[in-house]
């Protein structure tokens, strides 16, 4: 309360935000952009394979902010689990997770009999561990947020990704989307920018392997930027790319939030048609392969502002500009 006028003044709460070992990198700009140092921590390791985290200062009382990727998913979950439970145990007020790419949200359904939901126990765990708040960005299905019973803070890389497309300044701009899943999101991209919008039609027969693709909607002589939420082999977006010019397209570019790339992505990217592959740094990139196609667009400063609009209890819509 204000001491003269009986005012509730927003309170701004102390936040030591701390590092898991995989994505030590965006937690520092995180950390800059927040205007502090990222905290102390230890991970000791085993010779088999275990390990233990350890919070180096004290966090009693404080709000802890871990910010940590699941990417490859196990072992950078139960590091994060290990984390929160270390916070919890020292005291801290409130514990968030900051989970800028969510590890197995492909699994948020039963798409077959006798096959688990990994989504929803990976919410699961994280809040058997004692999580009181999960940051997260453009998770592969919305309805993951309704897997958690704390409040789910699921932030849009359009942010970022919408005003670099704008400052292209392509004539002839058309969003397209590689399967028909990702027809929402390509849609309000569309709809923000006013332009068309096409969609490729895939067949699958296995995973990670496309059969067949078709494209509808008009690209011919069209700038097209395929959008979608994760690139993982990079067989359908180049494959997609590719047939986009077979149709006429005057070029490609690519936007995908997450830059998982795994097995033959990196090259298949090289040998594609692909102008440019926009990505985040929710993910870093594997420098040993090539990426010369690949531009990193940094997601630092929404965190940090997010962060910034928890501390102080104050809304965070303005961090919104689409799903």
């Amino acid at each position: 309360m204000h001491p003269f006028f009986g005012i509730q003044e927003p309170m701004n709460e102390e936040v030591k935000i701390f590092a898991g070992s995989a994505s030590e990198y965006l937690a520092e700009q995180i950390a800059t952009a927040y205007g502090q140092e990222l905290a102390d921590r230890t991970i000791q390791r085993f010779s088999d394979g275990e390990f233990q985290p350890s919070i180096e200062e004290t966090v009693r009382g404080k709000t802890v902010v871990i910010v940590q990727s699941t990417f490859p998913p196990s072992d950078n979950l139960m590091e994060l689990l290990l984390m929160v439970d270390a916070a919890k145990r020292a005291s801290a007020k409130r514990i968030v997770a900051a989970m800028p790419y969510f590890g197995f949200a492909r699994q948020d359904r039963k798409d077959k009999p006798r096959v688990a939901i990994g989504a929803k126990l990976v919410a699961n765990l994280l809040t058997a561990a004692g999580v009181d708040r999960i940051i997260t960005m453009d998770l592969h299905a919305d309805q993951i947020q309704g897997f958690f019973e704390v409040p789910v803070d699921h932030l849009f890389a359009s942010t970022v990704f919408l005003p670099y497309v704008q400052s292209l300044n392509l004539p002839d701009l058309v969003i397209a989307t590689p399967d028909t899943g990702g027809t929402k999101r390509a849609n309000a991209y569309a709809k923000y920018l006013g332009c068309e919008l096409a969609i490729c039609y895939k067949q699958r027969k296995v995973a990670n392997e496309v059969a067949s693709m078709t494209v509808i909607g008009d690209v011919e002589g069209k700038d097209i930027v395929l959008i979608d939420d994760m690139i993982d082999t990079a067989g359908t977006l180049t494959k997609a790319a590719d047939m986009m010019m077979e149709n006429g397209a005057k070029s490609v570019r690519a936007i995908c939030t997450h830059a998982v790339l795994s097995g033959p992505a990196y090259d298949r990217i090289e040998a594609s048609q692909l102008s440019e592959l926009i990505v985040t740094n929710s993910i870093p990139l594997n420098l040993d392969k090539p990426h010369g196609k690949i531009k990193v667009l940094s997601v630092a400063d929404m965190f940090a502002r997010v962060l910034k609009s928890l501390a102080m209890n104050e809304s965070i819509s303005s961090n919104f500009i689409l799903s």
